[in-house]
């Protein structure tokens, strides 16, 4: 069989993405092939195609950490041709060929079979608004309640920030949504968001140990000097689910807010998590978490112009969440 794909190459200057013809040796092992309808473009795919990105253990390979679409063939008995699927995380899309191609291949065990969702619903959410729920998730089992107060997200107009904005506000928490993005009240306003402050801290701004307690919890996707902010202004017993470091890796903070106010960090992981939490995870994205403006998140563009998308990812020109048509597109 052959199929069209996205293929990343390392060469003397850098990294190409180009469009080519591959045959079965590209599927790679697994027991469930998927033909592609939607991938997404994600920031771990922005660094799939940039020089020492970190995230790629060996090139060629077809990027695409979010694969959605129809089971093409199965080994598996839980899996039949025609199911809709949806699969991310682990290995795809870093050391084994992703969403960027007609077909992939994976092992059962990493595949989630859609219900209550299209497979271009599914793409919308992608990596980062299954990281959005879960840090949402994280917050919940920890006790907050919209009682609790209102609730910071970070990076408020990207994938995560943007998917937890419109989670939290549908389950009618007071959300407080900080961008350094101008223009992005309307959008953010339109998601649920309470109101919109800019980047944190503020330029100029000291950063304290303890500073004044303003949020009941917060979901960041920013890490670096922003969370260690947050962290200082977080109310007693509350918490910050963390899962990126667009600001940084470092964090210039002190024991102080964990051991003088009972502040949690809560670190959130979407990649090994195990496929049971996983399953049940999307099966909520359906129900009761599923959020309530997915048609303004989504932004769409063929596969054959995922290069431009993912500059922007980097660039951090980039809002919401940008599907990336597969079948039909090449």
């Amino acid at each position: 069989m052959e199929f069209q794909a996205m293929v990343a190459h390392k060469t003397d200057s850098g990294i190409s993405l180009l469009h080519e013809t591959v045959g079965d040796d590209f599927l790679g092992p697994g027991d469930v092939t998927i033909k592609v309808h939607f991938t997404s473009a994600n920031y771990k795919d922005g660094l799939a195609i940039t020089p020492g990105g970190g995230v790629v253990r060996e090139y060629p390979i077809v990027p695409g950490i979010d694969i959605t679409g129809e089971v093409f063939a199965s080994g598996n008995p839980e899996f039949a041709v025609g199911d809709l699927v949806v699969a991310h995380g682990y290995e795809i899309g870093t050391a084994r060929n992703g969403g960027f191609a007609e077909y992939a291949r994976v092992p059962a065990e990493w595949v989630v079979k859609l219900d209550g969702l299209t497979p271009r619903e599914a793409a919308t959410l992608g990596t980062a608004g299954f990281t959005a729920a879960l840090s949402v998730q994280a917050l919940l089992d920890h006790g907050l309640t919209p009682e609790s107060g209102p609730v910071l997200v970070t990076g408020a107009t990207g994938g995560v920030g943007s998917v937890a904005v419109d989670i939290l506000s549908g389950l009618g928490f007071e959300v407080i949504a900080s961008t350094g993005k101008i223009g992005a009240t309307e959008l953010l306003n339109a998601l649920g968001a309470k109101s919109v402050v800019g980047r944190l801290p503020a330029e100029g701004e000291k950063l304290r140990p303890l500073g004044k307690a303003q949020w009941a919890a917060a979901v960041d996707s920013v890490g670096g000097s922003s969370l260690a902010h947050i962290l200082s202004a977080v109310k007693y017993g509350g918490a910050v689910a963390v899962s990126g470091l667009t600001g940084g890796s470092d964090l210039p903070t002190t024991v102080l807010p964990f051991i003088l106010r009972g502040v949690s960090l809560l670190g959130i992981d979407s990649v090994q998590l195990p496929i049971s939490i996983r399953r049940e995870l999307w099966a909520r994205l359906a129900k009761d978490l599923k959020p309530q403006h997915l048609s303004l998140l989504e932004n769409y563009a063929p596969i054959t112009e995922a290069e431009a998308v993912l500059h922007s990812v980097l660039e951090g020109t980039h809002s919401g969440r940008t599907v990336l048509g597969v079948a039909g597109e090449f």
